[in-house]
C-alpha cells in the first residue's frame, strides 16, 4: 500500500471545504483506493474507460466516481450508469452522446467542459469561442439534452516550473467561469489544479483540484 495519510489529512485541511478533492487514482490498485476510502474520501478520478469498469465494480457504491480523461465518444456508454462527474467534454457531439447514453439508464449525469488553456499540442479541450457558442448558439439544443446538466468548467495548465504562466492559463479559465455563471446559474464548478499547482489554482477561484502523485506517489506510466 502507498498512500500518503498525512499528506492526504493536510491537503484537506488546506481546501477547508472550500475545494473538493478528487483523488486521481488512475493505474493504483485497488487496496490504495480502499485505504483512502476508509479514511473518508469519496470522490475518486479515472482516466481510462476500463481501469474504472473494473475499480468500480470491486469497490463500494458509495463512491463519486470522476471520470477526468479524455473520454472518446464510442465508450461513453460503458461508465453513463454509475459516473458521477465527467470533468473533460471537448465537443458538443460528446454531450449529446452522453446525453442519449444516460437516457438509457434513467439518468442526469453532470459534466464540465473542458477548456483548452495550456500552450500545448497534447492537451484537449474547446477554446473561449466553441465554450459560449455552447451557451448561445447552441443553447437551445442544450436545453433539449435533458440527461446531461453542464455544471462548469475544467482545465489543465501547461506543464511548466513557470508558476506565473500557470497562474495567467488560471486567471483566463476563472475570467471565462465568471463571464459564464452570470449568464447560467446552473455552473457552480471550476475544475483546475492538480499535485503540482493546486495552491496557484486555489488561489485564482478553483473549487475542485485533481491530485494523484502527492497521494500515491508517483504513477506507473508502463500500464
Amino acid at each position: 500500500m502507498n498512500v500518503n495519510k498525512e499528506k492526504y489529512q493536510e491537503i484537506i485541511s488546506e481546501l477547508n471545504g472550500k475545494a473538493v478533492l478528487v483523488a486521481v487514482s488512475k493505474t493504483k490498485p485497488i487496496e490504495d483506493i480502499k485505504a483512502l476510502y476508509d479514511l473518508g474520501h469519496r470522490d475518486f478520478g479515472e482516466n481510462y474507460v476500463q481501469e474504472l469498469i473494473e475499480k468500480e465494480a470491486q469497490l463500494p457504491k458509495d463512491i463519486r466516481w470522476h471520470f477526468i480523461g479524455h473520454l472518446q465518444t464510442n465508450k461513453a456508454k460503458f461508465i453513463t450508469p454509475f459516473i458521477y462527474l465527467i470533468h473533460a467534454v471537448d465537443s458538443f457531439s460528446l454531450l449529446k452522446e452522453i446525453n442519449k447514453q444516460a437516457a438509457k439508464s434513467n439518468r442526469v449525469i453532470d459534466c464540465l467542459l473542458q477548456v483548452y488553456i495550456a500552450k500545448e499540442e497534447t492537451k484537449f479541450g474547446l477554446d473561449n469561442h466553441e465554450v459560449e457558442n455552447i451557451f448561445t448558439t447552441n443553447y437551445n439544443e442544450l436545453l433539449e439534452l435533458k440527461n446531461v446538466s453542464v455544471k462548469g468548467l475544467m482545465g489543465m495548465a501547461s506543464f511548466t516550473n513557470d508558476m506565473h504562466k500557470v497562474r495567467d492559463e488560471f486567471h483566463h479559465l476563472k475570467s471565462l467561469y465568471s463571464k459564464l455563471s452570470i449568464r447560467n446559474s446552473q455552473l457552480s464548478i471550476l475544475s483546475m489544479g492538480m499535485s503540482s499547482d493546486y495552491q496557484v489554482a486555489l488561489k485564482e477561484g478553483s473549487n475542485m483540484v485533481r491530485i494523484g502523485s502527492l497521494l500515491f506517489g508517483e504513477r506507473n506510466y508502463t500500464k
